[in-house]
């Protein structure tokens, strides 16, 4: 049994209303549809002494990413071995936290090192918040952090933990629930909590029968088909369009299993008519066009690439025209470009500053910005006819995050603190 506490510093008692919803707040994991594309004027260079606007501490290392809404940031937060789990609010204009919503989970579960639990980010709709907590529930508070419903959906048991982020699309919450035994897509009426529809996946564990490991992590994004807009999930063995109303399965097509593994860690990648997906644990990357019905494996194939080991992908990738951008989480770093009609490798460029690519990338008008593990952010030309390396900005934090972006400002996660970068 969960149980519900709340934290109200003083600060809050000073707060008595919240600012309304700003076209350009960031309300999910990657921004508008969770592909990374983001207008408007950000910084190039920071240090920790230049254009850092606030530094909150934050209490333990967490992978999730932070989402702006009404002049406030919002993250999860893990501590005491994941049996606390938080929603945590600070104030964008300074940095000063103003309330946290904790969830006495009171177990201690099974994950990876490098992915503390709480790695699924909040989502909001512009009047609420809502937040996926494994195990311990889903949550949504209003902005003030009133509680508004909660729902226990089950246990969820991987050795490498959770992150799949829960997305708002019109009335409903949408969130892919696993890795673990029991997994299942789901939505939830985003004002009351209850189930809409709930569809099962293939169950999946830690590893199957095979001894190969099993599971998906990525997050799901809506896409339009002949005026249809559907629910694009990369699971574990398929992709998978699900009708956003029912839940009726559309149409799938297979490709993510590899002989190491059905594991997926990336959102899909999607333009109007086509959609690429990249395997993780060095798993294959594959291309198809959207829509049909049933199975399309064969019918809707651009091309699918294994090879004895890809890199390793966990962060997911952007496309520019008929080119994809992928960085890569294989140490000390790398960057490719591929060809969005082929799959055929462009040009591949190793980095050695910024470590691992853990974070996903996020394409801003003639700038691509790649946080690495190691604690910088590298900006890199969005021109894909060649690497170009702008600027490097380290905060000599280890971090696994993807920043987000908001009205000229970039809020970061790292394992020690919560950042706003402005150049002003």
């Amino acid at each position: 049994m969960c149980r519900f506490t709340g934290c109200l510093p003083a600060v809050l008692l000073l707060v008595s209303t919240f600012g309304s919803v700003h076209a350009d707040d960031w309300l999910r994991f990657r921004g508008p549809n969770g592909q990374g594309v983001v207008e408007g004027e950000y910084p190039l260079t920071w240090t920790r002494q230049q254009n850092v606007k606030w530094r909150a501490e934050l209490p333990a290392p967490g992978n999730s990413s932070p989402i702006v809404v009404a002049g406030q940031v919002f993250i999860t937060q893990a501590t005491d071995q994941g049996r606390q789990r938080h929603l945590m609010c600070f104030d964008r204009s300074g940095g000063t936290e103003l309330w946290r919503r904790t969830i006495d989970f009171g177990k201690v579960e099974e994950t990876h090192k490098t992915n503390p639990y709480c790695s699924a980010s909040p989502v909001s709709d512009g009047e609420r918040v809502v937040c996926w907590h494994g195990s311990a529930g889903t949550h949504c508070y209003d902005l003030a952090g009133e509680l508004q419903w909660s729902r226990d959906l089950g246990t969820f048991h991987h050795i490498w933990g959770e992150a799949s982020s829960p997305i708002i699309h019109g009335d409903n919450v949408y969130q892919i629930c696993g890795p673990g035994e029991r997994t299942f897509v789901i939505a939830l009426n985003k004002r009351t909590g209850e189930t809409i529809w709930e569809s099962p996946m293939e169950p999946d564990g830690s590893v199957s029968d095979k001894g190969r490991y099993v599971g998906t992590w990525a997050t799901p994004v809506v896409v339009t088909v002949d005026g249809q807009q559907q629910l694009l999930c990369a699971l574990h063995k398929r992709v998978v369009a699900y009708d956003l109303t029912s839940g009726q399965e559309l149409w799938s097509t297979a490709g993510v299993s590899s002989q190491r593994g059905d594991l997926v860690y990336t959102s899909p990648l999607v333009t109007k008519t086509e959609a690429v997906v990249f395997g993780g644990y060095g798993g294959p990357m594959f291309a198809f066009r959207l829509g049909g019905s049933g199975d399309v494996t064969e019918a809707n194939r651009m091309w699918h690439i294994e090879k004895q080991w890809h890199p390793q992908r966990i962060g997911s990738g952007v496309i520019l025209g008929d080119k994809i951008i992928m960085a890569n989480a294989d140490d000390p770093g790398s960057v490719q470009c591929f060809v969005l009609a082929t799959g055929e490798t462009l040009w591949e460029e190793r980095r050695t500053g910024a470590g691992p690519h853990w974070g996903s990338i996020i394409h801003n008008g003639d700038k691509l910005y790649v946080q690495g593990q190691k604690g910088a952010i590298q900006v890199l030309s969005a021109n894909p006819e060649k690497f170009e390396l702008l600027a490097e900005n380290d905060l000599g934090e280890t971090s696994n995050s993807t920043p987000a972006f908001s009205d000229g400002e970039i809020f970061i996660r790292t394992h020690e603190a919560l950042y706003c970068v402005s150049a002003e």
